[in-house]
């Protein structure tokens, strides 16, 4: 595979973020290009391992080593067919995931792992560039109809698998734009909207069809009913995501100042759209506290740096990660590490080992502190250190602590479609509920998750309506080992 000897006379190398004073200038993504030279090495160093592991870590089952050997090479147009293969739609894994298939990259057993997202991202840019993405509309119709609810990644797989497999599919989005969280969940310094534009525009030519605007189980004017949804469609896949967040019920919740993640991300989005010459929710100037340690708060950390904050403070209830992977979190499981994000070297603090206790304000109702406590585990649970408490100066606060499953009120609850003790909607190995004819894909029956699994869930849940409705076994279902998601 590739380079034989890459993996000895070739080190990891990845490409540089843009300067800071710079990139928080704009809002365009972080990273500078790879040369072609160099990423071709880096795609060498990708070994005749034998037994790829990066195939056990990638959810969707990408073939890596094929097309890194094929970059090596210079085929980048087998290359891309190949990763096509497996991946809808690798310009938002190649920027969005974490790559798990690097952790699990066996040259990482003793090394540094192959830049495999690198290599990814590449390939598909190369491949727009040279116009070898075109659409593929199926050959023959089937007479079936599928309705998608959802239009984040797991609802656009699923559609897409659909219509080249010859159903006609309509998506409903109840937000005014196509995209989910990849349209305004994520801000445009991680993944620029024109990626997601143009596959929508792919996906429009191969024949599915977007309605945006409009909420099935709603009651506006331009909301479709759940009875006309079962009346129209042979099937329906819910890809309606995980949108229940996660509360922070302690004294001064109330107070102005206090938001929810996506209450906050969405209108900054929105500003980049051009819908907004500010956002309601505006950072310039203010001292911004993030509750919540991972990716939504590192999203909301980056935002606030860019909308000119004056201070910006992250707060983790869990202790500070190793540095190193611990012996309790071998290779090739994913390693739970401290990691720095280019949101985290743009500036602000981030303490670990914090508990909130109550958001503190003024008599006009605004925020202006935060009380805090350190804590540690005993017995399994956190526990206030003595001594410990102390304020914080806050004027806009961002809970960024996860979500609970989807939004039951309205779609979910008038589908009647059961529910499993963790909140998610409860599936069979083919995707379908407890409703027939109702199936679930992504977060909304696997709970909040990656952008990996949201695609193949997507390729999955496509494959179990397709083969529930003609009874074939036409598309592919790539349901990693390690799913544990009907256990």
């Amino acid at each position: 595979m590739a380079d034989p000897r890459g993996f000895i006379t070739t080190g990891r190398e990845l490409p540089r973020r843009r300067p800071v004073d710079l990139r928080l200038r704009d809002w365009h993504e972080v990273y500078e290009e790879l040369n072609e030279t160099t990423l071709k090495k880096q795609a060498g160093r990708c070994m005749d391992c034998g037994i790829p592991f990066c195939h056990q870590g990638c959810p969707l089952g990408n073939m890596i080593p094929e097309w890194n050997d094929l970059v090596w090479r210079d085929d980048w147009s087998v290359a891309i067919d190949r990763l096509h293969a497996t991946n809808n739609f690798p310009e938002f894994t190649g920027t969005l995931c974490p790559a798990p298939c690097e952790a699990a990259c066996v040259l990482g057993i003793n090394s540094d792992p192959v830049t495999i997202k690198q290599v990814e991202i590449e390939i598909i840019d190369r491949a727009w560039e040279e116009g070898w993405v075109r659409p593929e509309p199926p050959e023959a119709k089937t007479g079936f109809r599928v309705a998608v609810i959802g239009s984040g990644p797991s609802g656009l797989a699923t559609a897409q698998q659909l219509t080249r497999a010859g159903h006609e599919v309509t998506v409903y989005e109840r937000a005014d734009r196509i995209g989910g969280l990849l349209r305004y969940g994520i801000p445009e310094f991680k993944m620029e909207k024109k990626r997601l534009d143009r596959r929508l525009e792919q996906m429009a030519a191969e024949g599915t069809h977007f309605l945006a605007g409009v909420e099935v189980g709603g009651r506006g004017e331009n909301d479709l009913s759940v009875e006309e949804l079962r009346s129209r469609f042979d099937a329906v896949v819910l890809a309606v995501g995980a949108t229940a967040w996660r509360d922070l019920p302690i004294p001064g919740r109330e107070y102005a100042g206090v938001h929810q993640a996506m209450e906050y991300l969405p209108p900054s989005n929105r500003v980049q759209q051009g819908d907004y010459a500010r956002s309601d929710i505006d950072a310039e100037g203010k001292h911004v506290v993030v509750i919540g340690g991972g990716d939504t708060g590192a999203d909301c950390v980056g935002t606030a740096h860019r909308q000119g904050a004056a201070s910006v403070t992250q707060l983790e209830i869990m202790p500070i990660p190793p540095h190193e992977r611990p012996a309790s979190n071998p290779w090739p499981t994913y390693p739970a590490i401290f990691r720095v994000s280019s949101a985290h070297e743009e500036g602000g603090e981030r303490l670990f080992s914090v508990n909130t206790e109550e958001f503190l304000g003024g008599p006009d109702g605004e925020l202006r502190a935060l009380k805090l406590v350190d804590v540690q585990r005993v017995d399994g649970k956190f526990t206030p250190v003595e001594g410990s408490e102390r304020e914080i100066p806050a004027d806009l606060v961002f809970l960024a602590m996860g979500f609970l499953g989807p939004q039951k009120e309205g779609l979910v609850e008038t589908l009647g479609v059961e529910c499993d003790e963790r909140g998610n909607i409860r599936r069979d190995a083919s995707y379908e509920t407890s409703v027939p004819g109702v199936y679930v894909a992504g977060d909304a029956g696997r709970g909040q998750s990656l952008i990996v699994w949201a695609i193949a869930e997507g390729r999955s849940a496509a494959a179990g309506v397709d083969e529930k409705l003609t009874g074939r076994g036409v598309l592919p279902r790539p349901i990693n080992p390690g799913d544990r998601a009907f256990a």
